[in-house]
């Protein structure tokens, strides 16, 4: 990821310096001085200062729609706010942005609030609080905000001297987006919204720990010796392999990193949240590694004798079992920003913190001027037998609808080219898998905490960051349920998402590894919540186009149908209820035990794999 001195930093001679504003006005216009061009947020009694601030700002500035300059969008829920915020900083790389209110309004922001911490998504929270003569008095709607979010945000303020209320909001924007990006929450009490003040236009908080932090990590450069050390690595070895995570795409290193790839012939592997860094369509991309990674990815780290983590951290659904995680590595080399991620997890030969594109064009830029060379066609023939003789596969002659083949057919309209977003569950992992990404920041889905409901507000944000782009959710009927009420906001705001809801009528993840791991013991997995009529809830919502699709005959022609609808549309598929996701390590499992099922060729027999209940989900 890139750690700079912030980029955004205002011209000395704002064209508003020394104009009198209330806090809240001010709020406003940092927000718009920051290039966010929505917002998105809950009103309620201790924000409504700053709302109001919104719509005399947008008043005075039109836009160019006449809609105001930022729109303030509204959703069925704060948490849907969040993910909306998520969902808008992952497609465009901005900083995603919510205004709630204090108490429930804030506390429903917890969950989007840890979500985007842990996949170190860019946002910043501003809440409303109450006044400060009545915080710790139990007050309507107080909640102690700076120690709920303490421990899930990136950093947490609580403004109680209103002349720093200016150099607070900017300095939120630039931790959020600097280093390891994150989300900043700002708690701002009513009476400091209602104060007036001078507008400096420039002033931001003394963060000295934080700024020589990153100023450390922009000092930190290659030199020849370390990219010779790098190279002579990369000549010892026959088999390199880059694993490429969500920093690289996070970090906008992802041309860079292709271009490295590209320069030596190294094929490119990534977690979940680094799909996109490699064009999946790329002879030598073998898509994404890890628990229901590809067979052929996964195969392949066995293989590798030189892997090479770029911007990635080894985390436990990658490497479940670090000590046998590319056991045939005789080195790894590792990229990051974040020096606490090296030798976390997994000890290794070789590691650099830096910027991550500066640092690869770096080596590459090296290579060239000394002449670097080293063939590895046989390894690049070894990778294409892997693809081909253990590619996903499912069952094709099933009378039901198979998820993979509702995805397939989607694919082969979009071509990689759209923006994916997904709820969490057996549909993500289809998604992950049988979906082309032909750049990165098409891929939106909730890695680290794997929160269920993030599919549909993700959409709306990413819709309005991107309006150029077809916007497509993958979603179960179990995660959509978790925020099913931002299927208005879709309609409201005449959004042309498409929302695809894969029904098993139940938790298919959860029962896949109940029937795997707990001798078929399906404990509230077959719940009773089976009365959800879809359709008819998204036809309620406003959508024209809501079709429920359970023949498999009707398959492209639907697919066709709905992808090609010129507005938001919705489409139910009745799919088979015992399709599982393969293949799969399981817990306490190397790569080489991975399950593949039937229709994934295997290594090996799995008669021989020892699917024994190790730990939980």
């Amino acid at each position: 990821m890139r750690a700079i001195a912030d980029s955004q930093q205002q011209p000395a001679d704002h064209p508003l310096a020394g104009r009198e504003m209330s806090g809240a006005e001010m709020i406003v216009q940092i927000i718009a001085d920051e290039g966010i061009d929505v917002v998105f947020g809950y009103s309620g009694g201790a924000i409504l200062p700053t709302y109001d601030a919104v719509f005399r700002f947008n008043k005075d500035n039109p836009g160019s729609d006449g809609n105001g300059a930022l729109p303030l969008i509204v959703p069925a829920n704060e948490q849907g706010a969040g993910f909306m915020a998520a969902g808008y900083s992952r497609a465009t790389g901005k900083v995603g942005t919510v205004m709630v209110t204090s108490g429930p309004g804030a506390t429903n922001m917890v969950t989007p609030v840890r979500d985007s911490a842990a996949d170190s998504v860019p946002m910043v929270l501003i809440c409303g609080q109450v006044p400060s003569a009545a915080i710790g008095t139990d007050a309507f709607q107080e909640a102690p905000i700076t120690a709920v979010m303490g421990s899930v945000a990136k950093h947490v303020f609580l403004v109680t001297d209103p002349t720093r209320l200016e150099a607070t909001i900017r300095t939120a924007y630039e931790i959020a987006r600097t280093g390891r990006p994150g989300p900043v929450v700002v708690d701002v009490p009513k009476d400091v919204q209602n104060w007036s003040g001078t507008f400096h236009g420039t002033s931001r908080l003394e963060i000295p720990g934080y700024r020589k932090r990153l100023q450390r990590v922009t000092d930190s450069v290659l030199d020849d010796a370390d990219c010779q050390s790098f190279l002579q690595l990369l000549s010892e070895s026959d088999r390199p392999l880059i694993y490429a995570g969500g920093g690289v795409v996070n970090g906008n290193a992802s041309a860079a990193m292709r271009r490295f790839a590209e320069r030596f012939g190294i094929p490119v592997t990534t977690t979940l949240m680094g799909i996109g860094a490699s064009d999946t369509t790329e002879a030598l991309s073998l898509h994404m590694l890890g628990m229901h990674g590809m067979a052929y990815a996964n195969y392949a780290v066995e293989d590798c004798d030189f892997l090479i983590a770029a911007a990635a951290r080894f985390d436990d659904r990658v490497a479940g079992v670090p000590q046998r995680f590319a056991p045939n590595a005789r080195h790894i080399a590792h990229f990051d920003i974040d020096p606490s991620e090296i030798d976390k997890v997994k000890s290794v030969s070789w590691h650099h913190t830096g910027v991550l594109d500066r640092d690869l064009d770096a080596i590459v830029e090296y290579a060239d001027r000394v002449n670097f060379a080293k063939s590895f066609e046989t390894w690049h023939d070894e990778v294409a037998a892997l693809k081909r003789n253990h590619a996903l596969d499912y069952d094709r002659e099933s009378a039901l609808i198979q998820p993979n083949a509702v995805i397939e057919a989607i694919n082969a309209i979009t071509e990689g080219e759209a923006i994916i977003s997904t709820g969490v569950g057996q549909h993500q992992m289809w998604a992950a898998q049988y979906f082309d990404f032909r750049e990165p920041r098409l891929w939106l889905t909730s890695g680290s905490m794997g929160t269920m409901g993030f599919g549909v507000p993700a959409a709306v944000g990413a819709q309005f960051g991107r309006p150029d782009k077809l916007v497509i959710d993958i979603d179960g009927d179990a995660s959509i349920r978790m925020n099913l009420g931002e299927l208005e906001t879709v309609t409201t705001y005449g959004l042309p998402v498409k929302i695809v809801v894969l029904n098993n009528f139940g938790d298919g993840m959860v029962r896949q590894w109940q029937k795997l791991y707990y001798k078929g013991r399906l404990s509230a997995s077959d719940k009773s919540l089976h009365r959800k009529d879809f359709v008819r809830a998204a036809k309620a919502d406003g959508f024209e186009y809501a079709v429920r699709l359970d023949d498999k005959a009707k398959l492209e022609q639907t697919i066709a149908e709905f992808v090609g609808f010129e507005g938001p549309a919705f489409l139910e598929v009745i799919i088979d209820p015992d399709a599982s996701v393969y293949p799969m390590v399981g817990p306490g499992q190397s790569y080489s035990e991975m399950i593949t099922g039937d229709f994934i060729a295997s290594r090996g027999s799995d008669d021989d794999k020892d699917v024994s209940q190790t730990e939980s989900f």
